[in-house]
């Protein structure tokens, strides 16, 4: 193989390195080439001949190098879709604001989302308004989990319960002082189960 440039190379590991940490992938052969202004059959003579002198691994089409390895092992994207009220349910558009990287570590397995609390119904359970709240997607939960859910149309975070008298689930709000009535509904839906609550810190 022909002798490669060595600022080229450099050039590569930077840019997918980069594009890792701001995408939370790594880039494809021809974003890459399209980056650099390069062809994709140049980038992949390239990254071959990265991996044959272990700058980098490219095997079956992955690119690999320490950093990325550290992203993609280490974090992961979740979108910020909205606000969502702590009291009455209210119809909820889902709107991705933007990404958070979170490390994969402190959420776990799983698809995630995150939701802007507003209200101060769930203030007992350490949920004030304007905190993020990092949901895991799922369908069912548990009593005594806080959980995203859909009440006759709306959306509301809550303390998921169970009325054996009435033999259905009631979503239960947590603040004391205020004393708000517990949420039942002809038509519920769980969308996930609340896992972390992140604040601003004034």
């Amino acid at each position: 193989m022909r002798s490669k440039s060595k600022e080229l190379m450099t050039k590569i590991q930077q840019y997918a390195e980069q594009f890792c940490i701001s995408n939370l992938k790594t880039p494809s052969t021809g974003e890459i080439a399209k980056a650099l202004r390069l062809s994709k059959a140049t980038v992949h003579n390239y990254l071959k001949a990265m991996d044959e002198e272990g700058i980098l691994s490219y095997q079956g089409g992955e690119l690999r190098t320490r950093v990325t390895q550290q992203v993609n092992c280490e974090q992961v994207g979740i979108p910020i879709a909205g606000a969502i009220p702590c009291g009455t349910p209210e119809e909820e558009v889902e709107n991705i604001e933007e990404y958070i990287a979170m490390p994969r570590a402190v959420v776990g397995d799983g698809e995630f989302f995150i939701l802007r609390a507003s209200g101060d119904s769930m203030v007992d359970a350490g949920i004030d308004s304007g905190d993020l709240v990092v949901v895991r997607k799922q369908l069912e939960a548990s009593p005594g989990q806080i959980v995203a859910a859909l009440v006759d149309g709306g959306s509301t975070l809550k303390r998921l319960g169970y009325d054996d008298e009435a033999d259905r689930f009631v979503l239960y709000p947590e603040n004391k002082e205020k004393n708000y009535a517990p949420i039942t509904g002809h038509s519920m839906s769980i969308q996930g189960v609340a896992i972390r609550v992140m604040k601003e810190l004034g």
